[in-house]
């Protein structure tokens, strides 16, 4: 299994090293922690080299005037900030899934929607990596605390873009002397239209920031040939939503991968990697062969 360090560190890419591919299992274990466990094992089992999670403090990531908004859940109807609470893991949960995930050899991290989120998941999680959701790369109090944390944790840190201007993510990127981070691009759609992935916008981040970080892409579609694309076009992270059955509850369900779909996709991955091959023109021994057959010396 590849190691986030390596890959954001080394930024090896194609035949060198494989394209890192996270399974966001988010929210889609609708905070059960054996559902979640079970996704964490199909989602290994299916080719991920990691796992992701979500951390939030619910008082301080959901406006206030959405907080006595009532709605249906798997609990009941219950108001929103109620229903926020039920998603959230607290301490013996996430040491149970910690566990779990050492047992099984499963390499596991979490994005941080909130500074105490992100207090709490150094804290409780000893964690290999950090993600900075799309809906959080506005917020400098969390940046920040991030950086800040590196000096002491040395975490490669991931950050995704969606709904982010170029304006926003120049600043997010460049505010601090980030050593280790990853820039994926998205779009914050769930699930996202094909004519709004717009995968081309990878080459653009290469183009702007390759020389000092990882490029990736965040797959918001239940389409595999988009992550594939994305590994084609120069992205050495995919992350993917995942989940075991696109009919169970919550909003990113049909955004997500079955286990099925996903290993599909990681078979595509791969084979776009050996497609790949080499940066210039070679010309391969079974190719002289051909030659002797097919050209014409003079």
């Amino acid at each position: 299994m590849n190691d986030p360090l390596m890959v954001i560190n080394d930024r090896c890419i194609g035949k060198d090293y494989p394209t890192y591919v996270v399974a966001e299992l988010g929210i889609n274990y609708n905070g059960d922690l054996t559902i979640l466990c079970d996704m964490a094992l199909k989602a290994k089992e299916s080719g991920a080299d990691a796992v992701k999670i979500q951390m939030r403090t619910p008082e301080l990531c959901v406006p206030k005037e959405m907080w006595d908004i009532e709605r249906d859940t798997p609990w009941g109807r219950m108001t929103y900030i109620n229903y926020r609470h039920k998603m959230e893991l607290g301490y013996n949960d996430l040491m149970e899934f910690k566990e779990f995930c050492l047992r099984n050899k499963i390499t596991m991290f979490a994005s941080v929607w909130d500074v105490e989120a992100f207090n709490r998941y150094l804290k409780w999680l000893s964690p290999p990596a950090v993600k900075i959701p799309s809906a959080c790369i506005t917020d400098h109090a969390l940046l920040q605390s991030v950086w800040r944390a590196n000096s002491e944790w040395d975490l490669p840190v991931i950050m995704s873009i969606g709904m982010s201007t170029e304006e926003q993510i120049k600043a997010a990127v460049r505010i601090y002397p980030w050593e280790q981070l990853a820039i994926l691009h998205c779009t914050s759609q769930y699930p996202c239209p094909n004519d709004h992935l717009d995968l081309r916008v990878i080459r653009w981040l290469i183009g702007e920031f390759s020389d000092d970080f990882v490029i990736g892409y965040s797959n918001h579609s239940p389409g595999i040939i988009h992550c594939p694309v994305a590994v084609a076009l120069g992205a050495n992270i995919i992350e993917a939503h995942f989940t075991l059955d696109r009919s169970m509850f919550g909003s990113d369900q049909a955004a997500s991968f079955e286990p099925g779909g996903f290993a599909r996709m990681v078979k595509y991955v791969r084979a776009t990697e050996d497609a790949l091959g080499w940066d210039r023109p070679i010309v391969y021994g079974e190719e002289f062969d051909a030659a002797k057959k097919l050209r014409i010396i003079k």
